[in-house]
Protein backbone atom coordinates (compact mmCIF):
# COMPACT_ATOMS: atom_id res chain seq x y z
CA UNK A 1 0.00 0.00 0.00
CA UNK A 2 3.03 2.52 0.79
CA UNK A 3 4.46 1.53 -2.27
CA UNK A 4 1.81 2.33 -4.39
CA UNK A 5 1.24 5.68 -2.45
CA UNK A 6 4.67 6.54 -3.27
CA UNK A 7 4.72 5.90 -7.12
CA UNK A 8 1.52 8.13 -7.17
CA UNK A 9 3.24 11.00 -5.62
CA UNK A 10 6.32 10.39 -8.03
CA UNK A 11 3.99 10.29 -10.82
CA UNK A 12 2.55 13.63 -9.81
CA UNK A 13 5.04 15.75 -9.16
CA UNK A 14 6.84 14.63 -12.37
CA UNK A 15 3.73 15.91 -14.00
CA UNK A 16 3.32 18.91 -12.16
CA UNK A 17 6.96 20.16 -13.15
CA UNK A 18 6.68 23.47 -14.97
CA UNK A 19 7.34 23.13 -19.13
CA UNK A 20 10.12 25.29 -20.12
CA UNK A 21 10.49 26.96 -23.19
CA UNK A 22 14.18 26.61 -24.88
CA UNK A 23 12.83 28.39 -28.27
CA UNK A 24 13.06 32.13 -29.16
CA UNK A 25 11.05 34.84 -31.17
CA UNK A 26 9.03 33.36 -33.96
CA UNK A 27 9.70 34.41 -37.71
CA UNK A 28 6.01 36.10 -37.14
CA UNK A 29 7.21 38.18 -34.44
CA UNK A 30 10.21 38.81 -35.87
CA UNK A 31 8.65 40.15 -38.61
CA UNK A 32 6.32 42.78 -36.57
CA UNK A 33 9.33 43.85 -34.64
CA UNK A 34 11.10 44.76 -37.61
CA UNK A 35 8.07 46.33 -39.59
CA UNK A 36 7.23 48.42 -36.19
CA UNK A 37 10.34 50.06 -36.30
CA UNK A 38 10.51 50.67 -39.95
CA UNK A 39 7.36 52.53 -39.24
CA UNK A 40 9.28 54.51 -36.39
CA UNK A 41 12.73 54.79 -37.65
CA UNK A 42 11.79 55.75 -41.23
CA UNK A 43 10.00 59.36 -40.66
CA UNK A 44 12.84 60.08 -38.06
CA UNK A 45 15.54 59.72 -40.60
CA UNK A 46 12.99 61.47 -42.99
CA UNK A 47 12.84 64.41 -41.00
CA UNK A 48 16.77 64.45 -39.86
CA UNK A 49 17.38 64.42 -43.48
CA UNK A 50 14.65 66.95 -44.48
CA UNK A 51 16.55 69.15 -41.34
CA UNK A 52 20.22 68.73 -42.86
CA UNK A 53 18.81 69.58 -46.22
CA UNK A 54 16.99 73.13 -45.19
CA UNK A 55 20.22 73.78 -43.41
CA UNK A 56 22.31 73.07 -46.31
CA UNK A 57 20.06 75.24 -48.29
CA UNK A 58 19.99 78.03 -45.54
CA UNK A 59 23.96 78.12 -45.07
CA UNK A 60 24.30 78.62 -48.83
CA UNK A 61 21.96 81.30 -48.92
CA UNK A 62 23.66 82.94 -46.21
CA UNK A 63 26.83 82.66 -47.67
CA UNK A 64 25.73 84.18 -50.92
CA UNK A 65 24.21 86.94 -49.55
CA UNK A 66 27.15 87.88 -47.31
CA UNK A 67 29.90 87.68 -50.06
CA UNK A 68 27.95 89.91 -52.77
CA UNK A 69 26.97 92.34 -49.68
CA UNK A 70 30.86 92.38 -48.67
CA UNK A 71 31.92 92.98 -52.59
CA UNK A 72 29.36 95.59 -53.08
CA UNK A 73 30.82 97.14 -49.85
CA UNK A 74 34.58 96.94 -51.35
CA UNK A 75 33.73 97.91 -54.94
CA UNK A 76 31.87 101.41 -52.94
CA UNK A 77 34.90 102.02 -51.20
CA UNK A 78 37.20 101.79 -53.99
CA UNK A 79 34.71 103.78 -56.21
CA UNK A 80 34.69 106.51 -53.83
CA UNK A 81 38.36 107.60 -54.56
CA UNK A 82 37.20 107.87 -58.05
CA UNK A 83 38.29 111.17 -60.03
CA UNK A 84 36.73 109.73 -62.82
CA UNK A 85 34.44 106.98 -64.19
CA UNK A 86 33.97 105.54 -67.38
CA UNK A 87 30.74 105.09 -69.01
CA UNK A 88 29.73 102.89 -71.89
CA UNK A 89 31.45 105.09 -74.72
CA UNK A 90 35.15 105.05 -73.03
CA UNK A 91 34.92 100.76 -72.39
CA UNK A 92 33.24 99.58 -75.55
CA UNK A 93 35.08 101.86 -78.09
CA UNK A 94 38.32 101.58 -79.45
CA UNK A 95 41.10 104.33 -78.96
CA UNK A 96 40.29 106.97 -81.79
CA UNK A 97 41.75 110.23 -83.39
CA UNK A 98 38.59 111.86 -82.91
CA UNK A 99 37.70 112.53 -79.18
CA UNK A 100 33.87 112.02 -79.76
CA UNK A 101 34.56 109.27 -81.17
CA UNK A 102 37.59 107.48 -78.80
CA UNK A 103 37.36 104.96 -76.34
CA UNK A 104 40.11 102.88 -74.04
CA UNK A 105 38.25 99.71 -75.00
CA UNK A 106 41.40 98.51 -76.40
CA UNK A 107 44.09 99.82 -74.05
CA UNK A 108 42.82 97.56 -71.44
CA UNK A 109 42.08 94.26 -70.46
CA UNK A 110 40.79 91.62 -72.13
CA UNK A 111 42.12 93.48 -75.76
CA UNK A 112 45.31 94.47 -73.83
CA UNK A 113 46.23 91.06 -72.90
CA UNK A 114 46.99 90.20 -69.01
CA UNK A 115 46.80 86.61 -67.35
CA UNK A 116 43.18 85.90 -66.36
CA UNK A 117 40.81 87.43 -68.74
CA UNK A 118 40.35 86.32 -71.79
CA UNK A 119 38.22 88.38 -74.58
CA UNK A 120 35.55 85.91 -74.80
CA UNK A 121 34.97 85.71 -70.81
CA UNK A 122 35.97 88.69 -69.33
CA UNK A 123 33.46 91.29 -69.52
CA UNK A 124 34.65 95.01 -68.35
CA UNK A 125 32.17 96.61 -66.22
CA UNK A 126 33.69 99.39 -64.17
CA UNK A 127 36.27 101.05 -65.15
CA UNK A 128 37.31 104.10 -63.30
CA UNK A 129 40.63 106.67 -62.19
CA UNK A 130 41.23 107.37 -58.81
CA UNK A 131 43.54 108.70 -56.10
CA UNK A 132 45.41 105.37 -54.68
CA UNK A 133 46.23 106.48 -50.81
CA UNK A 134 49.83 104.53 -50.27
CA UNK A 135 50.88 104.79 -46.13
CA UNK A 136 53.98 105.51 -44.99
CA UNK A 137 54.20 101.57 -43.78
CA UNK A 138 52.76 100.55 -46.49
CA UNK A 139 55.33 98.37 -49.33
CA UNK A 140 55.48 98.11 -52.73
CA UNK A 141 57.57 96.13 -55.27
CA UNK A 142 60.09 95.54 -52.24
CA UNK A 143 60.63 99.20 -51.19
CA UNK A 144 58.97 101.45 -47.79
CA UNK A 145 56.77 103.81 -48.72
CA UNK A 146 57.91 106.57 -46.38
CA UNK A 147 61.38 105.97 -47.82
CA UNK A 148 60.42 107.79 -50.73
CA UNK A 149 58.45 110.33 -49.19
CA UNK A 150 60.59 111.62 -45.82
CA UNK A 151 57.92 109.35 -43.90
CA UNK A 152 54.73 110.76 -45.31
CA UNK A 153 52.02 109.28 -46.49
CA UNK A 154 51.37 110.21 -50.75
CA UNK A 155 48.79 109.52 -53.26
CA UNK A 156 49.15 108.53 -56.70
CA UNK A 157 46.88 107.98 -60.07
CA UNK A 158 46.00 104.76 -60.62
CA UNK A 159 43.29 102.96 -63.08
CA UNK A 160 41.21 100.45 -61.58
CA UNK A 161 39.07 97.46 -63.77
CA UNK A 162 36.35 95.09 -62.18
CA UNK A 163 35.28 92.42 -64.93
CA UNK A 164 32.61 89.55 -64.88
CA UNK A 165 34.56 86.47 -65.69
CA UNK A 166 32.64 83.57 -66.99
CA UNK A 167 35.93 81.31 -68.24
CA UNK A 168 35.77 78.05 -66.95
CA UNK A 169 38.64 77.21 -63.92
CA UNK A 170 38.88 74.28 -61.63
CA UNK A 171 39.64 76.92 -58.86
CA UNK A 172 35.93 78.84 -59.03
CA UNK A 173 32.28 77.76 -59.87
CA UNK A 174 31.26 76.92 -62.76
CA UNK A 175 28.96 80.13 -63.04
CA UNK A 176 30.89 83.19 -62.87
CA UNK A 177 33.20 85.99 -60.84
CA UNK A 178 33.88 89.47 -60.55
CA UNK A 179 37.91 90.38 -61.08
CA UNK A 180 39.91 93.56 -60.40
CA UNK A 181 42.57 94.72 -62.01
CA UNK A 182 44.86 98.01 -61.08
CA UNK A 183 47.97 99.73 -62.57
CA UNK A 184 49.38 102.49 -60.83
CA UNK A 185 51.85 105.07 -61.33
CA UNK A 186 55.42 105.44 -59.98
CA UNK A 187 55.91 106.83 -56.42
CA UNK A 188 59.33 109.72 -57.23
CA UNK A 189 61.52 110.30 -53.93
CA UNK A 190 61.52 113.75 -53.11
CA UNK A 191 64.78 114.03 -52.65
CA UNK A 192 65.99 112.82 -55.74
CA UNK A 193 63.71 112.67 -59.11
CA UNK A 194 65.96 109.79 -60.58
CA UNK A 195 64.91 107.51 -57.44
CA UNK A 196 61.41 105.99 -57.89
CA UNK A 197 59.49 103.23 -57.36
CA UNK A 198 58.59 102.18 -60.95
CA UNK A 199 55.15 102.44 -62.24
CA UNK A 200 53.39 99.23 -63.35
CA UNK A 201 53.20 98.22 -66.54
CA UNK A 202 51.22 99.44 -68.70
CA UNK A 203 51.21 102.75 -66.89
CA UNK A 204 50.45 106.11 -68.62
CA UNK A 205 49.55 108.68 -66.86
CA UNK A 206 45.90 110.77 -68.43
CA UNK A 207 46.93 113.73 -70.14
CA UNK A 208 44.30 116.69 -69.66
CA UNK A 209 45.72 118.39 -73.20
CA UNK A 210 43.98 116.21 -75.32
CA UNK A 211 42.11 117.74 -77.52
CA UNK A 212 38.44 117.58 -76.45
CA UNK A 213 35.64 119.55 -75.23
CA UNK A 214 34.83 117.90 -71.65
CA UNK A 215 36.88 115.75 -69.62
CA UNK A 216 35.20 112.59 -71.10
CA UNK A 217 36.47 113.70 -73.87
CA UNK A 218 40.24 113.97 -72.74
CA UNK A 219 40.26 110.38 -70.79
CA UNK A 220 38.46 108.54 -73.56
CA UNK A 221 41.67 108.97 -75.34
CA UNK A 222 44.01 107.68 -72.56
CA UNK A 223 46.47 105.11 -73.59
CA UNK A 224 48.73 102.41 -72.17
CA UNK A 225 52.47 103.03 -72.33
CA UNK A 226 53.62 99.68 -73.92
CA UNK A 227 52.54 96.44 -73.21
CA UNK A 228 51.31 94.88 -69.85
CA UNK A 229 53.31 91.73 -68.31
CA UNK A 230 50.81 88.80 -68.61
CA UNK A 231 53.31 86.89 -66.53
CA UNK A 232 53.21 89.02 -63.25
CA UNK A 233 49.88 90.98 -63.75
CA UNK A 234 46.59 89.14 -63.36
CA UNK A 235 42.96 89.77 -62.41
CA UNK A 236 42.44 89.33 -58.86
CA UNK A 237 39.11 87.70 -58.06
CA UNK A 238 36.97 89.59 -55.45
CA UNK A 239 33.99 87.10 -55.42
CA UNK A 240 33.13 83.95 -56.61
CA UNK A 241 29.13 82.39 -57.14
CA UNK A 242 27.64 85.48 -59.37
CA UNK A 243 25.29 84.67 -62.00
CA UNK A 244 26.23 84.02 -65.16
CA UNK A 245 22.24 84.66 -66.64
CA UNK A 246 20.60 87.97 -67.47
CA UNK A 247 17.64 86.34 -67.17
CA UNK A 248 14.89 88.59 -65.14
CA UNK A 249 17.53 91.67 -65.22
CA UNK A 250 15.91 94.64 -66.65
CA UNK A 251 18.55 97.53 -66.44
CA UNK A 252 16.49 101.08 -67.20
CA UNK A 253 19.84 103.64 -66.58
CA UNK A 254 17.84 106.36 -68.44
CA UNK A 255 15.42 106.29 -65.25
CA UNK A 256 18.15 105.98 -63.14
CA UNK A 257 20.08 108.91 -64.59
CA UNK A 258 17.77 111.27 -66.55
CA UNK A 259 19.57 113.07 -69.48
CA UNK A 260 17.10 116.39 -69.65
CA UNK A 261 19.90 119.00 -69.96
CA UNK A 262 17.89 121.53 -72.12
CA UNK A 263 20.83 122.79 -73.67
CA UNK A 264 21.33 119.21 -75.83
CA UNK A 265 19.16 118.03 -78.83
CA UNK A 266 17.10 114.74 -78.63
CA UNK A 267 20.16 113.37 -80.64
CA UNK A 268 22.71 114.06 -77.63
CA UNK A 269 20.20 113.30 -75.14
CA UNK A 270 19.67 109.78 -76.89
CA UNK A 271 22.82 109.36 -77.18
CA UNK A 272 24.18 109.82 -73.49
CA UNK A 273 21.51 107.67 -72.43
CA UNK A 274 22.48 105.45 -75.08
CA UNK A 275 26.57 105.60 -73.42
CA UNK A 276 24.61 104.72 -68.94
CA UNK A 277 24.75 101.22 -68.93
CA UNK A 278 27.96 99.11 -69.10
CA UNK A 279 28.05 96.86 -70.37
CA UNK A 280 25.67 97.09 -73.38
CA UNK A 281 24.80 93.28 -73.70
CA UNK A 282 24.40 91.77 -70.23
CA UNK A 283 25.80 88.78 -69.44
CA UNK A 284 25.68 88.08 -65.93
CA UNK A 285 24.87 89.85 -63.05
CA UNK A 286 27.09 91.98 -62.88
CA UNK A 287 26.60 95.87 -64.65
CA UNK A 288 26.28 99.38 -63.77
CA UNK A 289 24.89 102.64 -64.92
CA UNK A 290 27.59 104.89 -64.96
CA UNK A 291 26.64 108.70 -65.63
CA UNK A 292 30.31 110.11 -66.29
CA UNK A 293 29.86 113.76 -66.00
CA UNK A 294 28.53 113.67 -62.96
CA UNK A 295 30.92 110.36 -61.66
CA UNK A 296 28.07 108.79 -60.29
CA UNK A 297 27.52 105.20 -60.85
CA UNK A 298 24.80 102.54 -59.87
CA UNK A 299 25.91 99.33 -59.50
CA UNK A 300 24.01 96.16 -59.40
CA UNK A 301 25.21 93.03 -58.20
CA UNK A 302 23.05 89.15 -58.35
CA UNK A 303 24.51 85.73 -56.84
CA UNK A 304 23.89 82.60 -57.10
CA UNK A 305 23.31 80.40 -54.43
CA UNK A 306 21.89 77.33 -56.17
CA UNK A 307 25.13 76.98 -57.88
CA UNK A 308 26.49 76.07 -54.74
CA UNK A 309 24.36 73.20 -54.34
CA UNK A 310 23.59 71.84 -57.34
CA UNK A 311 26.15 70.65 -60.78
CA UNK A 312 23.74 70.24 -63.42
CA UNK A 313 23.10 73.72 -65.14
CA UNK A 314 19.41 73.39 -65.54
CA UNK A 315 19.25 72.44 -61.69
CA UNK A 316 21.28 76.15 -60.74
CA UNK A 317 19.53 78.48 -63.76
CA UNK A 318 17.20 81.45 -63.02
CA UNK A 319 14.06 80.78 -64.25
CA UNK A 320 10.75 83.04 -64.10
CA UNK A 321 8.45 80.23 -63.97
CA UNK A 322 10.12 78.99 -60.78
CA UNK A 323 9.72 81.88 -58.42
CA UNK A 324 11.01 79.71 -55.55
CA UNK A 325 14.09 79.28 -57.07
CA UNK A 326 14.18 83.86 -56.82
CA UNK A 327 15.30 83.39 -52.89
CA UNK A 328 18.60 81.61 -54.37
CA UNK A 329 19.62 84.64 -56.37
CA UNK A 330 20.50 87.36 -53.71
CA UNK A 331 20.51 90.56 -55.29
CA UNK A 332 22.63 93.91 -54.22
CA UNK A 333 21.78 97.46 -55.52
CA UNK A 334 24.11 100.33 -54.65
CA UNK A 335 24.73 104.29 -55.70
CA UNK A 336 28.38 105.40 -55.09
CA UNK A 337 29.28 108.50 -56.13
CA UNK A 338 33.52 109.76 -57.28
CA UNK A 339 34.41 112.36 -54.05
CA UNK A 340 37.79 112.80 -56.29
CA UNK A 341 38.07 115.60 -58.66
CA UNK A 342 40.03 117.14 -61.29
CA UNK A 343 40.99 120.55 -62.20
CA UNK A 344 38.88 120.80 -65.26
CA UNK A 345 35.42 120.86 -66.30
Amino acid sequence: MINSLRKLLLHQLKNNKPKVNHGGFTLIELLVAMIVAVLIIAPLLRFMITIVDTDRKEQAKATSEQEIQAAMDYIARDLEQAVYIYDNSGVERDNNDEPDQSGIQDQIPPVAAIGGCKEDNCTPVLVFWKRKYLDRDDTVDGETIGEFTDGNDTFVYALVAYYLITEENPTWSNIARIGRFEIRDKVIDVNSSTNTIPASPGFQSFDLSKRGSSLKQKLNQWTKEGNYDPEKQQVQILVDYIDNTATGIEPDCPSVFPQDDPDLSNAEIQQKEEDLQVPSQLNGGFYACVDADKKIAQLFLRGNALARLKNKEEDYEYKEDKPARSSYFPTVTMQIEGRGFLNIK
